[in-house]
């Protein structure tokens, strides 16, 4: 029905307006940093007031707002307008991404040296005789007086912490030597003549936890006491941590912060030069700055984690830059208790297992206060206090991914982006108008509409538009008007039978619903399971495309159907015209199935092709893939390739791809990834640092690094995701139709990936993550494309039922193949216009998109439907289709 009662309007009005004013908010704000500073206003303010800000540097004090800017921005602000706005990724604002490894191992092999020390000195307080020894990743401890053993077990048990709230190691002591596991920290082994003690999987589980915890913790109050604004930190995985902070020019920056572990400990010195001798079970050798040794005892007297300040200052006596520290009550209790009875005697400060000073005991030190003295500067001093008060890393951490993009990089992108999307948006709008006249005019309404419901959505959700996301609301424009295309072509048909215009365009809505929600079920599939299995940038894309699915859905079936209710209603035309001119003359007859041997023939060998010319030639693959770093430079004049080539090629770090990149004056270098994890992370900073230097009026747009155990990952990751759309797709069309339709789509969907793998190989275009997400729309594109087929297959066989299959299958083909081509015409105006005004650094997935709109359509004529009458299909849908339309507050839809 065209009848849409009074709520139903209010309803669908209130929605729509809804959209426009969570998204106005982005009008008045260029980027996401002035709406965080208006909505952090008390924040920033008492952070300029704190301790803290006066230890910044100049340049870091000058990013945070003053009061002034945050009035004036919070004046910009409408009052009736929502806080929130969509945030810009790195890619688009600048800044710093990391993924690092938390070094578990390091971590475990602590708790098992406290282990260590503490189980022997609680037997030897109860003189109970032992030998104590490392023991791969436990402890095999030995009780010469077997009448000990259970006081020794109780001792061990004793010592194990519990986990998650457990009871501890319970159970009796047994000489049979089995394993007694209990529901804590340890396993404890009986064995002869003692003990063999393990961490529990609980209690490992336990320390990794707790580790992750507090790496984050540290990592964000050390972010923050540098005065970085809106950091991304968060867990990834078992041992990873995600790091985004925007704003910053280089990694070093971040990694300076984050990078230590800052642990602080103080050790009684047993020897120092020449009476440094080898360590004994209880002891540890460590050198300082200058490699001087020193042998200290192993358990420090007291630790970091006592600390509960640190500040820079300036000695006294000196005037040398200086780190002031002072306890808790535990920490001064045992500093001076020990200091009292080791009067002219040595102790160590020791950072991160270097020794930084070792003064000599003077007098007792007894408040509790101090400092450390290491030749710093005020810089350094600066730091150094900064990451003592945030406390220190459990372990140490590796980089295993790196993204930097510099801000100027990132406003080119945003500009072409914004460009590219608007003469996008454009040209949709006047080909749709051009097309369909006044019903063209009523999907733009719906197209306008549906942007604004898309960026009201991102805003509320706080989301992140990244570089593909973009190119995610550029695909979305072209496919948002294919549910209405599908509608008006639909009208056009029973406008045909001399129905009356109030029943053809009921009729057109009621026949296209089943269509279009097949199609674009399709195509969220694959944006859900791009989202799930993708990574950073990618899900920015699939964030954007499964939105852009839903409420283009929601525009066209319901608010222009609800625009063309309320036009009919007031106007009550006698006759109507649907467009103005056809891609496809009416009632085209064209023998699709009688070339279906010959492009079936075309297409095997073509697909043979691609996967011969991959398996023996393969692809060109990005770090993303196969690990790496690349740089992007601009030069100041044409870049001379060959001098880049051996600047780099001199530092000796393998193998160098050097290569322009859009304009004569951008460049890639690529470097092969190194073998020690730790010198992929020099990579980039010192290929910076040389050509920049070399090269005069060069400067570093963009780096990024990706170690090969995250490359390996991410390639298995998108041959999943692809793999896994095609499974999802072939059980919905299977469930929706018969099994051959689902065969046939999947044959489809085989065929396009092939193709469009083997045009990177030949083209040479980098295949990288991005190329994932455009595979996976392709799957979703060329599904759409299908689906609509298949379901006027579906639709024909209950009406046809003595037409033989090729005939049926040929009517099928010409009854939709306005709207295919209409719909691939208008997803193409909107990719090709990105295509050539976008940023460079997306036109590799713009170019996979664009050939997979072309061999999708050719697929879904020649491939899927050529495949499904060799399969062939049963003649009796006699049985009631699933529900056609639903109906909504009155009206069906």
């Amino acid at each position: 029905m065209l009848y849409f009662s009074p709520a139903v309007r209010v309803l669908v009005i209130g929605i729509c307006l809804l959209g426009f004013v969570f998204a106005a908010p982005n009008l008045w704000y260029s980027d996401a940093d002035s709406a965080a500073r208006a909505t952090t206003a008390l924040e920033a303010e008492r952070y300029r007031e704190g301790p803290q800000y006066a230890t910044l540097p100049e340049d870091e004090k000058a990013k945070i707002p003053t009061r002034a800017e945050l009035e004036a921005d919070q004046a910009r602000w409408p009052a009736w307008a929502p806080p929130g706005v969509v945030n810009l990724g790195l890619d688009l604002r600048g800044g710093v991404h990391l993924l690092v490894d938390v070094k578990i191992e390091e971590v475990i092999a602590e708790r098992i040296t406290q282990l260590y020390l503490e189980i022997g000195r609680e037997l030897g307080a109860e003189s109970i005789g032992r030998r104590i020894s490392r023991n791969g990743g436990g402890l095999r401890i030995l009780i010469p007086d077997a009448a000990k053993l259970d006081q020794a077990r109780g001792i061990i048990e004793d010592v194990s912490q519990p986990v998650g709230g457990g009871l501890g190691v319970g159970g009796g002591f047994g000489m049979g030597g089995g394993l007694d596991v209990g529901g804590g920290e340890l396993e404890i082994e009986a064995i002869d003549g003692g003990f063999q003690v393990n961490l529990s999987e609980a209690g490992r589980g336990e320390i990794i936890d707790r580790a992750m915890s507090q790496s984050l913790e540290i990592m964000r109050r050390r972010i923050d006491a540098a005065g970085t604004r809106e950091p991304t930190i968060q867990r990834q995985g078992e041992r990873r941590i995600l790091i985004q902070v925007p704003g910053l020019g280089s990694a070093d920056e971040l990694l300076k912060l984050i990078g230590k572990t800052a642990k602080l400990t103080f050790h009684e010195v047993k020897g120092i030069d020449g009476e440094a001798r080898n360590p004994g079970p209880t002891e540890i050798l460590l050198e300082d700055q200058d490699g001087r040794p020193y042998l200290l005892t192993e358990a420090p007297i007291v630790s970091g984690d006592n600390l509960i300040d640190a500040s820079p200052n300036f000695d006294q006596q000196s005037g040398t830059p200086v780190v002031t520290f002072r306890f808790d009550t535990v920490g001064a209790r045992k500093f001076g208790a020990f200091t009292a009875a080791n009067v002219g005697r040595p102790f160590a400060t020791v950072l991160d297992d270097v020794v930084i000073t070792a003064p000599v005991i003077r007098s007792a030190i007894l408040g509790g206060s101090g400092q450390i003295e290491g030749g710093f500067t005020v810089q350094s001093a600066s730091d150094l206090a900064i990451l003592l008060r945030s406390g220190a890393l459990p372990a140490s951490i590796s980089v295993e991914e790196q993204r930097t993009v510099g801000p100027d990089l990132g406003q080119d992108s945003i500009d072409a982006g914004s460009i590219a999307t608007v003469l996008a948006f454009l040209g949709v709008l006047i080909f749709m108008l051009a097309a369909y006249g006044r019903f063209g005019l009523f999907a733009n309404v719906a197209l306008i509409v549906n942007l604004a419901l898309m960026f009201g959505f991102l805003s509320v959700v706080g989301a992140t538009l990244t570089l593909p996301g973009i190119a995610g609301i550029v695909l979305t424009i072209g496919m948002a008007v294919d549910a209405n295309v599908l509608i008006f072509e639909r009208i056009r048909e029973e406008l045909k039978n001399a129905k009356s215009p109030s029943r053809a365009i009921e009729k057109g809505y009621e026949q296209a619903f089943s269509a279009i929600i097949d199609a674009n079920i399709t195509t969220l599939l694959a944006a859900v399971i791009l989202w799930g299995m993708g990574s950073g940038p990618v899900k920015g894309f699939a964030l954007t495309l499964g939105v852009g699915i839903v409420t283009s859905v929601f525009t066209a079936t319901i608010l222009t159907r609800m625009i063309v209710a309320i036009w009919l209603k007031r106007s009550r035309p006698k006759t109507v015209k649907i467009g103005l001119f056809r891609f496809v003359r009416e009632g085209s007859k064209i023998n699709f199935m009688g070339g279906r041997k010959i492009a079936g023939m075309a297409s095997a060998a073509l697909v043979a092709a691609s996967i011969a010319g991959v398996a023996i030639l393969g692809l060109n693959f990005g770090i993303d893939f196969r690990g790496g770093t690349l740089v992007e430079v601009r030069t100041e004049k044409p870049a001379d390739l060959a001098e880049i080539r051996s600047l780099v090629g001199a530092l000796n770090y393998g193998e160098v791809a050097v290569q322009t990149f859009g304009s004569e004056r951008d460049v890639l270098v690529r470097i092969e990834a190194q073998a020690d994890i730790e010198a992929n992370n020099e990579v980039a900073t010192t290929v910076g640092q040389t050509v920049t230097s070399e090269i005069p009026g060069s400067e570093i747009r963009r780096v990024e690094f990706v170690g090969p155990t995250v490359s390996g990952e991410l390639l298995q990751a998108g041959i999943i995701a692809v793999l896994l759309a095609v499974i999802a797709v072939l059980i919905y069309i299977w469930l929706r139709f018969e099994w051959q339709f689902g065969l046939a789509a999947v044959v489809a969907l085989a065929h396009d990936v092939a193709l469009t793998v083997g045009v990177f190989e030949v083209t040479g275009i980098e295949f990288n993550l991005a190329i994932i997400a455009a595979l996976l729309t392709i799957v979703g594109y060329s599904l759409n494309d299908t689906v609509v087929v298949f379901d006027r297959v579906r639709e024909n066989l209950r009406k046809y039922k003595q037409m033989s299959l090729p005939d049926l299958l040929n009517l099928s083909l010409n009854e939709t193949l306005s709207r295919t081509l209409m719909t691939s015409v208008t997803t193409l105006i909107a990719l090709v216009a990105m295509f050539i005004l976008g940023p460079e650094v997306i036109k590799g997935f713009t170019f996979a998109m664009i050939w997979g709109v072309i061999v999708g359509t050719y697929s879904s004529v020649f491939v899927a439907v050529a495949t499904l009458l060799w399969l062939g299909v049963k003649r009796d849908w006699s049985r009631p289709e699933a529900s056609a339309g639903t109906q909504f507050g009155g009206a069906q839809v």
